[in-house]
């Protein structure tokens, strides 16, 4: 592995929903040790999810165990000892059962960093409640804040909670805390909850609310001004309300689309915007999109063509900087931020599940024969 995280050890106790995304540490570099559960003969949906075989799995190595055995719950204590980061995302008081807790952890490694992955966090009256990513921004006032006025909100994807609010911003707790912990020697928990990293993320929004709600229009984020709306259109109408020279570029971009209508000559008078919307609408619908891209490319306007997750990658800015990378045959995401000193490459592939159980056990002392006879009565799998 390459990068700046090279030297920091994260052990990750595997888990469905935010216990799968927290890829981002092993693409700068860290040695990430996942704890595997020991796949069943009978298989099942449950299986299929937990397998390594995930783009967010790459780089690891993997032991696979019952820690459900108390011999199984010494070993991964072992793994901590060496480590820096543990990473588990259980519901509240889950690996204190399973005897994995912060406490007992820390207990083995004072300087120990545990993070905790949950959608409600860890404290609470929805601690212990069931949820899903909708359920989390929704209470954040983020879900409320997207898609058309006139509509219901439009779910984004995963992105805002469990990747944005969630999985981004445990990365940013926990290496927060290991700087902590390198200056004082004392680690500490990160309580990272999806719905905490959804309203920060909304921090921009709430500073308008804070300024009246005439700043935030119905929907901030909304197609409420206008801009082409429907999945064909290339682009979305540049309203730089905060620029100087706003006028400067609204008249370039009238010029570079050869357009020229006195709706746009007060484009921040309410009334007009369902007007000025319908002349978009128009408008782009007689050019295809590639057409589009050809005449509006060079100009300064704020631009770009919606762009499918199969084209994405041929895009000549995202060839140039090298954004996606094929590697084993898979196109994939290039590990992001980029570093001058320490660059990052592309992880290895997943590993299956168990693959490097024998070698991890070794580190921590067992020698051959435990390791056969743990693997014969179930405890550790090696594949």
């Amino acid at each position: 592995m390459t990068g700046p995280l090279q030297g920091v050890t994260v052990i990750e106790l595997a888990g469905i929903g935010p216990g799968l995304r927290r890829d981002a540490a092993g693409r700068h570099g860290a040695r990430v040790i996942r704890i595997d559960r020991i796949p069943s003969s009978r298989g099942g949906a449950f299986e299929a999810m937990m397998r390594n075989d995930s783009l967010v799995d790459r780089g690891r190595e993997s032991i696979a165990l019952d820690i459900k055995d108390a011999r199984a719950v010494e070993a991964v204590l072992g793994l901590v000892e060496r480590a820096d980061i543990l990473i588990e995302g259980f519901r509240p008081g889950v690996t204190e059962k399973l005897g994995l807790g912060p406490e007992v952890c820390r207990q083995r490694n004072p300087r120990l960093v545990y993070g905790r992955m949950t959608g409600w966090g860890q404290t609470g009256p929805l601690a212990r409640a069931a949820g899903h990513d909708l359920n989390y921004i929704a209470i954040s006032g983020a879900l409320h804040a997207m898609g058309p006025a006139d509509r219901p909100p439009s779910p984004p994807l995963n992105l805002v909670g469990d990747y944005g609010g969630g999985g981004m911003l445990l990365v940013v707790g926990v290496l927060a805390a290991l700087h902590a912990a390198r200056v004082s020697g004392q680690g500490q928990v990160v309580d990272a909850a999806m719905c905490d990293g959804a309203a920060q993320l909304m921090s921009a929004q709430y500073a308008l609310l804070a300024k009246g709600p005439g700043r935030m229009g119905a929907r901030p984020m909304s197609s409420t001004a206008p801009r082409p709306s429907t999945a064909a259109m290339p682009a979305r109408w540049p309203l730089h309300r905060h620029r100087p020279d706003r006028a400067a570029v609204l008249a370039r971009t009238a010029a570079a689309l050869r357009f020229d209508n006195p709706l746009f000559e007060r484009p921040w008078d309410r009334s007009t915007w369902p007007a000025q919307k319908a002349a978009l609408a128009a408008l782009f619908a007689k050019r295809t999109r590639d057409e589009w891209c050809a005449l509006l490319e060079g100009s300064d306007a704020c631009f770009a063509p919606v762009l499918g997750m199969a084209e994405a990658a041929a895009h000549p800015h995202n060839v140039a900087r090298r954004t996606f990378v094929e590697r084993d045959g898979a196109l994939q995401p290039a590990p992001a931020p980029r570093f001058d000193r320490t660059p990052s490459e592309p992880a290895a592939p997943a590993p299956p599940i168990g693959r490097d159980s024998a070698a991890l056990l070794r580190e921590i002392g067992l020698g051959e024969t435990d390791i056969a006879a743990w693997q014969a009565a179930g405890v550790v799998s090696c594949t």
